[in-house]
């Protein structure tokens, strides 16, 4: 039996949404092709995703100094016990889907903040004389990713920083077998939308059975 944790960044409803709606299309179908695998939801808009501020910043250097948990004031035991959890409950996953839409050329700054809580050093990668080197190998992800735009091709995939962005932090962390749905073009081709979203749930569903 394995564990997945479903990463959504997105605050509107699923009903609205391009990639939540075919993010539930992948779910639905993992789940009838895994009935027994464990499956944690994480609404990054519904819950507690602390950023890296001047307590969290100001917790971890008392702490490297050797000053022990109970010293360090109220709001930094709470940052950084919460970004702990996030990080524990991410290493104690074997499989990983990330549901964004794109904003300004990457992704909500929600999962930037969680991206930031998985990077620990020492827990998801670590330094070596050879450089970082990433300790989560031999586990898979899947980004589901909605865009307005075409930047899967043509001029505009240089400023394509969302799948890019995310695919390259997976991989500095050790997860290097990563796939992408990317739905695209619905704003720029309206009378096409319809059949765009169709073709990414049949996408998804497909990567969903032999994920």
């Amino acid at each position: 039996m394995a564990k997945l944790l479903y990463i959504t960044a997105n605050p509107k409803r699923e009903e609205e949404s391009y990639s939540l709606s075919v993010g539930r299309a992948f779910l639905n179908a993992y789940k009838q092709q895994n009935p027994q695998d464990e499956i944690i939801e994480l609404d990054l808009y519904r819950t507690d995703i602390p950023y890296i501020d001047a307590d969290v910043l100001n917790g971890w250097g008392k702490l490297q100094q050797g000053q022990s948990f109970d010293q360090l004031s109220a709001e930094e035991k709470q940052k950084i016990s919460r970004i702990n959890e996030l990080t524990d409950q991410f290493i104690g996953a074997d499989k990983y889907v990330f549901v964004t839409p794109m904003w300004n050329f990457s992704f909500p700054p929600k999962m930037k903040a969680y991206i930031d809580t998985i990077c620990i050093a020492g827990k998801t990668f670590r330094y070596t004389e050879n450089g970082s080197v990433g300790l989560l190998t031999g586990r898979k992800a899947v980004h589901i990713q909605a865009r307005g735009g075409i930047y899967s091709e043509g001029p505009t995939k240089e400023v394509e920083f969302g799948d890019r962005y995310l695919r390259a932090v997976l991989g500095f962390i050790g997860i290097t077998d990563v796939q992408s749905v990317i739905v695209e073009g619905m704003a720029q081709f309206p009378n096409e939308a319809e059949s765009i979203k169709e073709n990414a749930l049949k996408r998804a569903e497909q990567i969903a059975k032999n994920f």
